[in-house]
């Protein structure tokens, strides 16, 4: 039952991130257009663009929830099923949030590469728990 527990948390960790991502990135557009004279001051205004830009602010603070939950979280998960669980179902996340948000379009090809990411893993963790049954 423990597994399930880490594997939840897990899954929000993944959701947290994956949805994240995409409104991260759509929430940023325009710093890139920022020029001051000088490494500090560019550095300041881009840091102050986005922090007083309230949509990125929260879109980034759900992100660092994830990050404060992924490292509760591996104080007792298995860091071999841990990282590659969180790392690919965030892929998958990402991909289905842009989507959702018209940002991208979901290919064949991306369908193809969600299903393989979605067998290797669960390949991964079925090697793990046959490893802990033996």
């Amino acid at each position: 039952m423990k597994h399930l527990g880490d594997a939840f948390w897990l899954l929000i960790v993944a959701t947290l991130w994956g949805a994240t991502n995409p409104l991260i990135k759509r929430h940023s557009k325009g710093v890139e257009d920022i020029k001051r004279t000088g490494r500090v001051s560019q550095f300041v205004a881009e840091i102050a663009f986005l922090f007083l830009n309230w949509k990125y602010l929260l879109s980034f603070l759900c992100n660092q929830l994830g990050s404060v939950v992924y490292y509760v979280t591996l104080a007792s998960a298995d860091l071999t099923l841990a990282v590659p669980v969180t790392n690919s179902l965030t892929l998958i996340t990402t991909a289905m949030s842009a989507r959702m948000l018209g940002d991208q379009r979901l290919t064949y090809k991306t369908f193809v590469g969600m299903f393989l990411v979605a067998t290797g893993v669960t390949l991964c963790v079925l090697s793990k728990v046959k490893q802990e049954d033996s």
